[in-house]
């Protein structure tokens, strides 16, 4: 816990949960806050000015740290679809570099691999209303799927690893809600507005200031890019929401 006075912090307590401080950054501190923890739920992030190599390191101070508290089962769930195939995208690769140490160190752990967030329509790609049309641009090649999962979805997936550890065979999944083209993407939004729709490809170079980003939009041009397991991922989430859901939900 990063901060004990923030009202997600207040409402664990009130929950019963027994809070402990540390920092990520902070090897010794760390250690001692995951001393008796009977499970661990690990994130990491690439955000930041120190970006992939912060992560590596951070994912590294974690691991370390849960083996030397005798941590006995770790659930990684801030992982990537991909990042054990080396695809070469820099913060799929920063991931895998962790996933690697941590099965160096022999630690039970097991990996949450999502695909590309639903949330990034509702962010970085959102739909515009012109003329009375829902126009979708995304830098997305015409016709190809693309696998996505809703970002509370991954949550309840990690949970049910941390709950259940037999429940994501071989210690690892790749998860995903649904599957859609730019036009499926753009024709779901339109049945929401109840307006028609229609999607325009942006071309890649619009994410030429964006290395990381170049890098995974141009591997999502040649499928299979993600490849989640679509029968496991609703064992571990029962409610499983595909795009219109994830949609409806947002109302």
């Amino acid at each position: 816990m990063r901060d004990p006075r923030a009202d997600t912090a207040v409402a664990l307590d009130g929950a019963g949960a027994e809070l402990v401080q540390a920092d990520v950054e902070d090897a010794e501190a760390l250690r001692a806050a995951l001393d008796g923890v009977g499970a661990l739920f690990a994130m990491t992030t690439f955000a930041g000015r120190d970006g992939t190599e912060g992560e590596v390191r951070r994912g590294g101070l974690i691991a370390d740290s849960a083996r030397a508290a005798g941590v006995p089962q770790v659930v990684y769930g801030s992982s990537v679809g991909g990042a054990e195939r080396h695809t070469g995208i820099p913060y799929f690769e920063s991931k895998r570099r962790v996933e690697e140490h941590m099965t160096a160190l022999g630690l039970q752990t097991m990996f949450v691999r999502p695909t590309f967030f639903m949330e990034n329509f509702a962010s970085y790609f959102t739909p515009e209303t012109e003329d009375g049309v829902v126009v979708l641009r995304a830098p997305l090649a015409p016709g190809v799927p693309l696998q996505m999962v809703a970002v509370d979805d991954i949550c309840t997936a990690a949970a049910a690893a941390l709950l259940d550890p037999a429940s994501i065979p071989g210690g690892a999944i790749e998860i995903a809600g649904d599957e859609l083209t730019g036009e499926q993407v753009a024709a779901a939004f339109g049945d929401r507005a109840g307006l028609p729709a229609r999607f325009e490809p942006l071309p890649l170079d619009v994410l030429a200031d964006d290395p990381d980003q170049l890098a995974m939009f141009r591997w999502f041009t040649t499928p299979p890019a993600y490849r989640a397991d679509i029968t496991a991922t609703p064992r571990l989430v029962p409610d499983l929401r595909d795009f219109p859901a994830w949609l409806s939900a947002r109302d």
